[in-house]
């Protein structure tokens, strides 16, 4: 199993235009919904997301869960956004 990111928002357009921006090269296909999910074989590419995410928080009206461990899910923050990179380099080294 994979890690997830599992991303929400009260609007349905948000989640679209924040992949949009994260995905800059390619038009990101998904309806006009309020939830968005991915897994991500490689836990260290979600450094990435969590990273984009929180760089422009003030843009967009969503909420970040990641999932590292089954049935645990943790909301990423600006103020937990580093730790969860670290550990992400930590527990994951290669």
């Amino acid at each position: 199993m994979g890690v997830l990111v599992n991303l929400y928002s009260t609007e349905k357009t948000e989640i679209k235009r924040f992949l949009d921006k994260y995905y800059s090269s390619e038009n990101v296909q998904i309806s006009e919904s309020l939830k968005w999910e991915r897994e991500f074989k490689n836990p260290i590419e979600i450094a990435d997301i969590i990273g984009v995410f929180v760089d422009n928080n003030d843009k967009f009206k969503l909420n970040m869960w990641i999932c590292l461990d089954s049935d645990f899910f943790l909301n990423v923050t600006d103020d937990n956004s580093g730790k969860i990179i670290r550990y992400l380099f930590e527990r994951y080294p290669y």
